[in-house]
């Protein structure tokens, strides 16, 4: 095995554990970074289906959103996130936050969302 295998499978170990600790029967909010963009997204694990999305790359938010690869930019998708489940009638989710260490971006996004309403 080479080190990228055992980074990917590290990583595949670090998600795997995150989710199973989640709570069940709230719908999950799940977070995906990369080096310039952030993603977020509220699924409903029963059912399979998405129910809310938000993105640095959203259309709407071209306009608030400059970089999604710094912190500010991931306060605003936390905040549009949170807006998006509201909307929707969600008010608490599980925060997944993967493979990634809960700091920076992520701690940002949350604490964007949880300042906006959502309960986690």
């Amino acid at each position: 095995m080479n080190g990228q295998e055992i980074i990917a499978t590290q990583r595949r170990r670090r998600q795997f554990r995150v989710r199973n600790r989640l709570r069940s029967g709230r719908p999950r909010l799940s977070v995906f970074r990369s080096g310039r963009h952030i993603y977020a997204q509220v699924i409903d694990d029963a059912t399979g289906q998405t129910l809310a999305s938000a993105s640095s790359l959203d259309t709407a938010l071209r306009g608030k959103v400059t970089s999604g690869g710094n912190c500010a930019g991931a306060e605003v998708i936390g905040r549009e996130i949170a807006e998006r489940a509201l909307a929707k009638g969600i008010k608490a989710v599980s925060y997944d936050r993967g493979p990634y260490r809960f700091h920076g971006r992520l701690a940002k996004l949350a604490e964007a969302a949880r300042a906006a309403g959502l309960d986690f």
